[in-house]
């Protein structure tokens, strides 16, 4: 819910610059311009820094995949870093794979003779 409330703000502060720089004051480059700001600021702060705090803190919307041929095992949060356990049974090893804010600093740890199917 706060993921779709704060996409609202965005828009509205866009559609706000765009009433006011293209309507009121008939400069409509202007306007397009400081929107086109406004969204990719909006669209950088959430991906960069919000969107794991509101998924983690707020109840905010994120979507993973798990990798072909993969069985997902857990996941986890370590400050605000989701932590995903997934099994590979074709090489026999458990990974867990970070998701970090902006995907920019990932950790990876491979468990090799993992088998937790089998117990």
């Amino acid at each position: 819910m706060i993921t779709y409330l704060y996409w609202l703000a965005v828009i509205a502060l866009m559609g706000a610059v765009l009433y006011g720089a293209g309507v009121k004051a008939q400069n409509w480059k202007v306007g397009i311009v400081i929107a086109l700001l406004i969204l990719l600021v909006g669209w950088a702060t959430y991906f960069f820094r919000l969107q794991q705090v509101f998924v983690k803190r707020y109840g905010g919307v994120m979507t993973i995949r798990v990798p072909e041929g993969q069985h997902h095992m857990q996941a986890t949060w370590k400050d605000d870093n989701l932590w995903i356990e997934n099994y590979d049974p074709k090489t026999n090893t458990c990974v867990f794979s970070e998701y970090s804010k902006g995907n920019m600093l990932q950790g990876k740890v491979t468990i090799t003779n993992c088998d937790p199917l089998s117990r």
